[in-house]
């Protein structure tokens, strides 16, 4: 079975193209002051050509979204939650939503309607999560306190979690591994787990972030990389 994998970041999309298990091609493109206008689009549409696809799963980063318990149901609500995080414009962006039943909450999104059509249109199975659902499900939670945090190109989300219970979660747009530490600096003494007291854990792209990384290390005392994105195995992608 070929597998289509793709990910879409603040300013990027990362694709995958698996089979059985197997990654056999995987690709980012960034925007940069030299694109054009509509690179992401552009490079998507030559993704989605390259060859017949069975499968197509896509992981929306985008950080438009909101957090809500299990079961909670008014749907029609879910514009107005995210607008409480983040501008929306219901003109171009889809409604989606995400269930993560192992820790009892479930994710609002949008996703661009531009890349939501020209993905449905292949007409074959499609897939569509937020990477809040996806992260959250490969936590293993064993302490107290604890603070994951999965890293990427100019952005980072993390979970606040005590005693199996979601505290926290954002999803952040920054251009400064500076700022990273200061917002889950921040985090912390608003949430009040104090630095001893809780483990850290690290996700994604950690080499690239190496400078977040070392300057974590030196304020706090548990701080665990679980995994480090190289080539063929991104976090969320695999």
């Amino acid at each position: 079975m070929n597998v289509l994998n793709l990910l879409f970041t603040k300013d990027g999309l990362i694709y995958q193209i698996a089979k059985n298990k197997s990654i056999l091609e995987e690709k980012s493109y960034f925007v940069t002051e030299e694109t054009p206008e509509n690179f992401i689009a552009d490079q998507l549409d030559d993704i989605l050509i390259k060859q017949r696809f069975d499968e197509i799963h896509v992981i929306s980063s985008l950080n438009h979204f909101t957090l809500m318990p299990e079961g909670f149901s008014e749907h029609n609500a879910g514009f107005e939650l995210i607008a409480f995080n983040a501008p929306v414009d219901k003109e171009n962006e889809e409604l989606m939503l995400s269930v993560n039943k192992k820790f009892k909450v479930q994710f609002y999104y949008t996703f661009p309607k531009t890349f939501y059509k020209k993905i449905k249109e292949l007409a074959i199975p499609v897939h569509f999560n937020f990477s809040g659902e996806k992260f959250l499900n490969s936590i293993n939670n064993k302490n107290n306190k604890e603070i994951h945090i999965n890293l990427y190109h100019n952005q980072c989300e993390f979970f606040a979690i005590d005693n199996k219970k979601i505290i926290l979660y954002n999803n952040l747009d920054v251009n400064s591994e500076v700022d990273f530490l200061y917002f889950v600096m921040f985090t912390l003494s608003k949430i009040g787990f104090g630095i001893n007291e809780t483990n850290f854990f690290a996700y994604g792209e950690t080499t690239e972030n190496e400078t977040f990384i070392s300057e974590l290390q030196k304020f706090v005392k548990n701080l665990k990389i679980v995994f480090d994105n190289i080539p063929n195995k991104n976090f969320i992608l695999n």
